[in-house]
């Protein structure tokens, strides 16, 4: 099984990142990736890469989502990626 890597990128006080934090961690049950999450304003670079586009989600490097999760497309990138 391949290492995937996901990166969160996210925001404090920020629902809509709260919500896919929620439904990214959950799905870590299947044990298919790894999951990161970093904080935008932690780094005035990752600050002007997304500004607010927020929450934005990396997939070995690759940003795949930004907003919400739609969760059909999540598991079909997942698990191809994880074979």
């Amino acid at each position: 099984m391949a290492e995937v890597e996901v990166v969160l990128y996210t925001r404090r006080n920020c629902p809509l990142c709260d919500e896919a934090h929620a439904f990214l961690h959950d799905e870590q049950r299947h044990g298919l990736f790894r999951l990161l999450r970093r904080d935008v304003d932690d780094s005035t670079v990752t600050r002007l890469q997304f500004g607010d586009d927020v929450p934005v989600v990396v997939v070995n490097g690759q940003v795949r989502f930004r907003g919400r999760i739609n969760p059909i497309l999540w598991r079909r990138l997942i698990q191809s990626l994880a074979r």
